[in-house]
């Protein structure tokens, strides 16, 4: 089976970062395809005259005949430098994959709609999975079927457009189209789980004047979940967690067999429920715009996502009396955590052309809720009498930007500047008072030195309560000017600088060069370098909760806590204020174009982050127990705090080469692209005033995360053959090994280099009707099972890195146009 992919990888592997990387610029019919306003504010360029790095991908395109059905699947395995992996067992994390660019964080990636600021989620990952600390944007709240086209830039851009802008920026752009398509997709896993279904339907019209339009787009989707567990040794009603720490290991598991039996049950009663959640979303957008006359347009875009997701937390064993009502769940219970996200957003402006002057005045609005409800589990704190069902709150975040773009094109020379204020607001709303609370056995809240029987809040995810809530908000405003220079397509020079200020840290100003140069025709060089920023977000400052997770010793299930950065807790362990993180970014490359049809790239970067903004480890201190410090009823074994903790610097190279080809009577594109990119820890920084140990406050689990818990090199290698009526696709995508760290009771695992191989054949039934049918990981390819040590008991058959834990997928898809 090896060897079958080893050859699928050295034939091809398909559609990367530039699916529709076009041919020749010369040739007029598919340049307008590649126009790009990402990287520089010259719309009169396209992605082979900038200087620095921009994949332009045709979704349309490649999501009809790719297995993927998401926005962030179907970048994951066309832009190597691009990952995204789905978590399994991580609370919210299981509801909205994190994703990264260039092994950066995904708060270090800013996502743009049609050119706009897009909101990030409320959700902040805290689950040791990628991007662990970060908040990021849920790129699937916007449905594949409204997107044209995604321009991925692949280079540091805060001078351009601000905060989150490090790693890069990618832009999705809306249909505009008139007239209407729609697609069907149905797929299940080689396992006869993970059943998908979805269906969409994009209608465009004009709005009864010439250049105008309205595009709607409306997608239902469903994702069942996954099991990717194994039988496992756990002690279920002994006094010991684990076999391995009985006294005895044949006389405890005999016991352990003899109670099963007696009860009617099988081990498999006892299995734990791990693999990817149940996702059900439906999704409206819109994107529209009317000219008034000659001078003037006004647009308008936006839509609505409401997504409802089922995970399960970790198992309860009847032998875990402090956690399990017995009378309630005799044979314990695992939790089922429900999630509904609402997300909503909306643009409206207005361009204004005087005298070849083009002004464009925006408001753009997003808000983004997750609520928590906690289902078959108990608050054992109040014994018989406690619900099986819980609403453990929400978080919610909401912003607001109002931009000022002014540009002008002269001959050679772009300039443009402008301004933009920003308002954002973050909320945590409390749950029901027994998704939080611990009960004496009065069934009173607890107070110092009452009697208690058993853990509070609802276990698996305890709701968040009153102290946990808040509101805060802040605002920015920044001003901004770019410059770009074009000599006869030979020669381009862009610069940018931007000042910002934060009503909550400061202010920063931050400039970009970048030149390109074409020395022979067809032949150039390319060369950027900036400073960047990232403000702290909102999440960042405020988010504070209790949560369920293995204690430090991975013998049972405790109690932890997150706090506030300003909380008194962090004041009296020593913690300083966050602060901005500031970058330096540096990249120099080369493009090709030696022959018809071939076009290569190939560009070198470096990313220097000085107080890269991280949640620590588990610190334990006995202060954090103290309720004259956290609070009444907020005692933790051990909490996590945010911190500007360490400097990295981030090295890599990408290389991407198309090549279409007339062969047989049909089309071929051959597409060749890669990834490596290392990232290092180059200091860290400690409060002075703080004692805690390094391995607490930033331990080898977390240093891993940074390192090397993704993969270092990625590549894909692809044929897409059309000829007549059929589509051919092959894909192949190679993820280099990994590394995990399961300090502070595992070990260090390395997972091997893995290929995954994507199939798809694609008729066109009729003009207007095409039926593609094909499967991704056709080979049914797995990361390493995990080592014992690391895999909870032998709970966690595979560790969610690489390409993740589906297996096999095979799918069928309809697309029709009318």
């Amino acid at each position: 089976m090896k060897k079958l992919s080893t050859a699928v990888l050295l034939l091809g592997t398909i559609l990367i970062a530039a699916q529709e990387q076009e041919q020749e610029q010369e040739e007029k019919g598919k340049q307008i395809e590649d126009i790009i306003i990402v990287g520089n504010r010259n719309a009169k360029r396209t992605k082979l005259e900038t200087p620095v790095p921009v994949d332009v991908i045709n979704i349309e395109k490649l999501q009809k005949s790719s297995p993927q059905m998401t926005v962030q699947d179907l970048l994951n395995y066309v832009i190597p430098s691009f990952n995204s992996v789905r978590q399994s067992a991580s609370d919210g994390t299981e509801h909205i994959d994190p994703v990264t660019l260039r092994g950066m964080g995904p708060d270090q990636v800013l996502v743009l709609v049609n050119g706009k600021r897009r909101h990030t989620t409320s959700l902040v990952n805290y689950q040791n999975t990628v991007g662990n600390g970060s908040v990021g944007t849920d790129m699937s709240t916007i449905p594949v079927i409204a997107i044209e086209k995604i321009e991925v830039l692949r280079d540091g851009a805060a001078a351009q457009y601000g905060s989150d802008a490090i790693a890069g920026v990618i832009n999705i752009i809306l249909k505009k189209d008139i007239g209407a398509s729609a697609s069907a997709t149905y797929g299940l896993s080689g396992r006869n789980d993970g059943e998908t279904y979805q269906a969409g339907v994009n209608y465009g019209t004009s709005l009864g004047k010439k250049d105008s339009y309205i595009n709607l787009s409306l997608q239902l989707s469903h994702r069942g979940k996954t099991t990717r567990t194994q039988n496992h040794d756990l002690d279920i009603f002994g006094d010991h967690f684990a076999y391995e720490f009985a006294p005895n290991f044949a006389d405890a598991k005999k016991a352990d067999d003899d109670e099963i039996r007696a009860r009617g049950l099988t081990r498999d009663d006892f299995n734990f429920q791990i693999g990817d959640a149940q996702i059900r979303q439906g999704q409206l957008f819109f994107n529209a715009e009317y000219p008034v006359n000659d001078q003037l347009k006004i647009y308008s875009f936006g839509g609505f996502s409401i997504k409802e997701g089922k995970g399960y937390g970790f198992r309860r064993l009847p032998s875990e009396t402090s956690n399990v009502v017995a009378s309630i769940y005799p044979n314990g219970f695992q939790a089922v955590l429900g999630s509904q996200i609402y997300d909503f957003s909306y643009a409206v402006g207005a361009k204004y052309n005087i005298n070849n002057w083009l002004l464009d005045l925006s408001n753009t609005f997003g808000s983004n809720t997750f609520n928590y409800n906690v289902n078959n589990t108990n608050n054992a704190s109040l014994g018989a009498k406690s619900p099986t069902r819980f609403y453990a709150g929400a978080h919610s975040f909401l912003q607001n930007t109002v931009n000022l773009d002014v540009s002008k094109n002269l001959n050679q020379f772009n300039i443009a500047f402008g301004g933009e204020f920003r308002f954002e607001q973050y909320q945590i709303k409390p749950g029901d008072e027994a998704s939080y609370a611990q009960y004496d056995s009065n069934g009173n809240i607890a107070t110092d030195g009452s009697t208690v029987i058993g853990a509070g809040g609802s276990q698996s995810f305890i709701g968040f309560s009153p102290r946990n809530a808040l509101k805060k908000d802040r605002h920015s405003t920044a001003v901004y000017a770019d410059i770009s220079y074009d000599l006869d397509k030979k020669l381009n020079i862009d610069a940018a600088a931007r000042f910002e200020n934060y009503s909550d840290f400061g202010n920063t100003l931050n400039g970009k060069l970048a030149v390109r140069y074409e020395f022979v025709k067809n032949y150039a060089i390319r060369a950027a370098v900036g400073t960047g920023f990232r403000a702290p977000s909102l999440q960042q400052q405020y988010f504070n909760n209790s949560y369920a997770d293995i204690s430090t010793s991975g013998s049972n299930i405790v109690t932890k806590g997150i706090f506030r950065n300003d909380s008194k807790a962090a004041e009296v362990l020593g913690f300083d204020h966050l602060k901005q993180e500031t970058s330096v970014n540096g990249s120099a490359g080369f493009t090709l174009k030696p022959a018809k049809g071939l076009f290569i790239t190939v560009d070198g970067y470096i990313i220097k982050v000085k107080d890269r903004i991280v949640i620590t480890s588990n610190i334990t201190d006995s202060r954090l127990s103290d309720p004259n410090v956290v609070g009444q009823g907020n005692q933790v074994e051990s909490g996590r705090f945010f911190a500007n903790a360490i400097d990295t610097e981030t090295k890599g190279v990408d290389l991407v080469v198309s090549y279409d080809w007339k062969l047989g009577g049909g089309n071929l594109n051959i597409n060749l692209a890669g990834n490596y990119t290392e990232t290092k820890i180059t200091d860290f920084h400690f409060p002075e005033k703080i004692s805690t140990p390094r391995d607490q406050y930033f331990g080898p689990d977390q240093i891993n995360i940074i390192e090397t818990l993704s993969p270092k090199t990625k590549a894909s290698l692809g044929l897409n053959y059309g000829i007549g009526k059929f589509n051919f696709l092959v894909r192949n995508t190679y993820f280099g090994k990994v590394i995990r760290d399961g300090f502070p009771f595992g070990e260090v695992q390395e997972f091997s280099p893995k290929v995954v191989t994507d199939i798809s054949v694609g008729y066109d039934i009729t003009k207007q009707i095409n039926l593609t049918v094909g499967a991704n990981n056709v080979l049914d390819v797995f990361p390493d099972l995990q080592v014992y040590k690391n895999s909870y008991y032998g709970v966690f058959k595979y560790a969610p890195v690489q390409m993740g834990t589906l297996g096999s997928y095979f799918f069928g898809r309809l697309n029709f146009n009318f």
